[in-house]
This record gives structure tokens, C-alpha cells and sequence, in this order.
């Protein structure tokens, strides 16, 4: 693939994920001016998360494979994407992993974000408690081997 065409896709991700956050914006201000159920906002905010989170994933997917699969590709650009595939494929897994934990706590829903530095917990909850928040910090601890410091726990009612 020629260094154009692959900047043009990457602009094309760039803003399909932007349109998909401001779509996300936009219709959780639907749901919320809509009426005052709290519930139906936050299970919403759950389920259009995970929803937004694996449309994207698919589209990378897409993307590493169009690579991969390309005949213009070069051998370390098919390896880079590779490795970017398989990396987001345990990120994923490791994702998955911590929120069924999580769940399995007592906490009625919760979705995970992982990053280079951070991890970012956000917990189907009105108010935690230190000792939830404790349970949450073992779990990702224990999980994915992070310092305390570089974990955030949003609690959403």
C-alpha cells in the first residue's frame, strides 16, 4: 500500500471514531432529556459504550488485516500489524477478564479501558465505598499488575 493510501485510511478512522464519540454524546443527551430514569441512562451509557468500543475494534481489525493481507505490504509493516493485532486481541481479553471480575463482586455492570499508562474502571454505582473501591483496585491489581496510582474508578448511577 502506498504511504498515501494508508494515511488516508487513518484519517478515515481518525474520523469515524470521532463521529461515533459525538453520536455517543449526542445520544445519551436523547436518553437523558427523555426522562429522569437514571437506570435506563446508565445501562444505556454501558451498552452504547461497549457497542461504540467494538465497532471500533472491528475497524482496526479490518484494517491491521487489510494490511497484512496486502501484496504492497512491506515485511515489517506486515509484521507491525501483526503485532498491533495481537497486542489488541490480549488487551481485549485482558478487558473482558477484569469486568467479569468485577461483576462478579456485586456490582451490577462496569466497563474497562486500558492504556499505556492507565487503567480506567467505570462502575455501575451511585456512591463507593472504600472497601468496593479496594475490591475493584485488588481485582485490577491482581489482573494486570498496575500501581495504584495509574488506577481511576468512576462510579455512574
Amino acid at each position: 500500500m502506498k504511504k498515501r493510501t494508508k494515511i488516508i485510511i487513518i484519517a478515515v478512522m481518525v474520523l469515524l471514531l470521532g463521529v461515533t464519540g459525538y453520536l455517543n454524546v449526542m445520544l445519551n443527551k436523547s436518553v437523558s432529556s427523555n426522562g429522569d430514569d437514571t437506570t435506563t441512562t446508565s445501562s444505556s451509557y454501558f451498552q452504547t459504550y461497549r457497542t461504540d468500543r467494538e465497532s471500533t475494534r472491528d475497524q482496526q481489525m479490518l484494517y491491521y488485516d487489510a494490511i497484512i493481507t496486502s501484496e504492497t505490504s512491506s515485511q515489517e509493516a506486515i509484521q507491525n500489524a501483526e503485532n498491533a493485532k495481537l497486542e489488541l486481541i490480549d488487551q481485549m481479553e485482558q478487558e473482558l477478564v477484569v469486568e467479569g471480575l468485577i461483576k462478579a463482586k456485586g456490582f451490577a455492570d462496569c466497563v474497562i479501558t486500558i492504556s499505556d499508562s492507565n487503567i480506567n474502571a467505570v462502575v455501575k454505582a451511585g456512591e463507593l465505598t472504600q472497601s468496593e473501591v479496594a475490591q475493584i483496585v485488588s481485582v485490577i491489581q491482581s489482573e494486570l499488575s498496575v500501581g495504584i496510582e495509574n488506577i481511576k474508578i468512576i462510579p455512574v448511577e
